[in-house]
């Protein structure tokens, strides 16, 4: 089924790297017979959209229309597309598009597709030459029907939103390195990524340890999994972990010190670093490294097969985010306020309810 819509826009853009965001109109692509026509419902709010539309990663392309958390319902489906009727809840996360024919993509693997992926904002949109993707800041996108996900109805819309990036950052590296029973689990900062880290970790079945600076999170920490909270800052409740973890994944956006958890590492154990901070870790030691042959890795999202699963997982355990719902209205507001860490845990834009199409 297929109706003809408009395509012009609503939005939030940043028209340049120190303006804050501000309403902005723009056109979508007519619907072709392989698209989805999404309602945008809720769009989490991630510190990668901060990065981007502040230029801290020195790729940005203005305007910028964050977002990469979408919820929403179908609006309209081209001829062509199989399983999403309008009604059906439908999710979009980091990336829109692939080559498609890489080895990558035909194992599922698309974040890691060997020719290029469309991000999905701030990426050059294919299907509109000389032109930028533009993401979940609004009221409506137009998918490709394989990068378009099913939510299950009893997940909490809005808490949902951040599972499309915050979820499957975690979800991916520890499906990855096995964590389950029988293994000891370490999670590294309690923030919008840590706190979905810990979830999944125990979720999983794994001994779930969370490392965090602040004393004020160990009620939290336990509250969301954890089995022990240890605050990193204190050099004896880290020594009583020494060579005992098969994995860590460390959340951490900032700078930070890597051979105080490479040490924790038992034999063949795993440091797996999701977080993607402004300046670069110090060097860990080589010896550290070597004496037990231990890894440092990095992970970033998963593809869209196990991006599907992550979300059946979570309904099936009942996990979704901890939210704090805010008008679009409030955006910058909330940027300056996620600086702080002052959320618990993820902000999500309320779209449907703030924001209103164009028409």
């Amino acid at each position: 089924m297929s109706t003809t819509v408009a395509t012009t826009t609503a939005g939030y853009a940043a028209e340049s790297a120190t303006s804050p965001l501000a309403p902005f109109t723009f056109t979508r692509r007519e619907p072709g017979a392989t698209d989805i026509n999404i309602e945008i419902l809720y769009c989490g709010v991630c510190h990668s959209d901060l990065h981007m539309v502040r230029n801290e990663w020195q790729f940005s392309v203005y305007p910028v229309v964050p977002g990469h958390e979408i919820v929403g319902r179908v609006i309209s489906v081209g001829r062509d597309v199989k399983g999403f009727k309008p009604g059906d809840l439908a999710a979009v996360g980091c990336l829109v598009d692939s080559c498609g024919h890489c080895a990558s993509c035909k194992q599922g693997e698309e974040q890691f597709c060997e020719n290029e992926y469309t991000l999905t904002y701030n990426s050059p949109d294919k299907h509109l030459p000389g032109a930028m993707t533009y993401g979940g800041y609004s009221t409506a996108i137009v998918v490709d029907q394989r990068f378009v996900l099913h939510v299950p109805e009893t997940l909490d819309l809005a808490a949902t939103a951040p599972l499309l990036c915050a979820g499957i950052t975690t979800y991916s590296p520890l499906r990855h390195w096995n964590a389950g029973p029988g293994k000891k689990v370490g999670i590294v900062g309690l923030g919008g990524l840590g706190h979905m880290g810990v979830k999944f970790a125990h979720a999983l079945g794994a001994q779930t340890v969370l490392f965090t600076t602040s004393p004020s999170k160990i009620a939290d920490g336990k509250r969301l999994g954890a089995d022990e909270v240890v605050i990193s800052k204190n050099a004896d409740d880290m020594a009583k972990h020494l060579n005992s973890f098969d994995f860590i994944l460390d959340t951490a956006s900032v700078s930070h010190d890597l051979d105080a958890y490479i040490s924790l590492l038992r034999r063949d154990g795993t440091l797996c670093l999701v977080g993607a901070p402004e300046h670069p870790h110090p060097s860990p030691s080589a010896m550290n490294l070597l004496m037990k042959r231990r890894s440092i890795a990095g992970s970033p999202i998963g593809g869209l097969p196990e991006t599907q699963e992550m979300l059946d997982f979570c309904a099936k355990h009942q996990i979704v985010s901890d939210i704090e719902v805010i008008p679009m209205q409030h955006i910058n507001q909330a940027y300056e306020r996620m600086l702080k860490a002052d959320v618990k845990y993820r902000f999500v834009i309320d779209i449907a309810s703030s924001l209103k199409p164009t028409r």
